[in-house]
């Protein structure tokens, strides 16, 4: 299966600034894509990368530098996913998931009411990302046939904030997680919670 795979080539990830600088978020979002396009191909699909700009990745590639939702809808064709790029957590297993539920459109919602993959059977199925996509997106998928929605932790969590990253040290098993353990970050245990910490000798 045809699976486009999202990805903001230029000044990636600029809500990890406060632990980040601007070459460690690249460095971070292209172990992260890595990560994702791993799990795409061990689940049988065939990911392409639409990126905001020219990068060098070991898989096909287009640019296109329109917003998300414009891009993204140019991209899409029937029996097409789409999975986002922030998604360090993916397994082929979560990835075969998704193929597999059915739906003319199904749809994997993330925390805070985005949508962070989908899948269009559909050929009059366009996205609008932003502003609760999950919700638009499943009110818009039902008017023109079935919808299937993937509830899974694995496809739920993006990485966005600082705080997301205690999730990848947690449950990364890829990439993403070595970047971090490499550049000094481990999870420290506060009276609450888990949290991150990073290493004064870190990169």
């Amino acid at each position: 299966m045809r699976v486009v795979v999202p990805f903001a080539t230029v000044d990636p990830k600029t809500r990890l600034s406060g632990p980040l600088d601007p070459e460690e978020r690249r460095e971070f979002s292209r172990a992260m894509l890595g990560d994702v396009l791993e799990s795409v191909r061990e689940a049988g699909g065939e990911p392409e990368v639409l990126a905001t700009a020219p990068l060098d990745v070991d898989t096909p590639a287009t640019v296109d530098d329109r917003p998300l939702t414009e891009a993204v809808n140019a991209a899409l064709e029937p029996e097409t996913a789409v999975v986002m790029a922030d998604l360090p957590l993916l397994t082929a297993e979560t990835i075969e998931g998704l193929f597999e539920t059915p739906g003319d459109v199904v749809l994997a919602p993330g925390r805070g009411g985005g949508t962070n993959a989908l899948l269009s059977r559909e050929p009059e199925f366009r996205v609008d990302y932003h502003g609760g996509s999950f919700l638009k997106h499943r009110a818009s998928a039902s008017e023109i046939g079935s919808v299937g929605v993937v509830d899974s932790h694995r496809l739920a969590t993006d990485i966005d904030e600082p705080a997301d990253l205690v999730e990848v040290l947690i449950h990364g098993e890829g990439r993403a997680v070595q970047w971090l353990r490499e550049a000094g970050f481990s999870l420290v245990r506060t009276e609450s919670r888990l949290a991150v910490d990073r290493a004064p000798d870190g990169r």
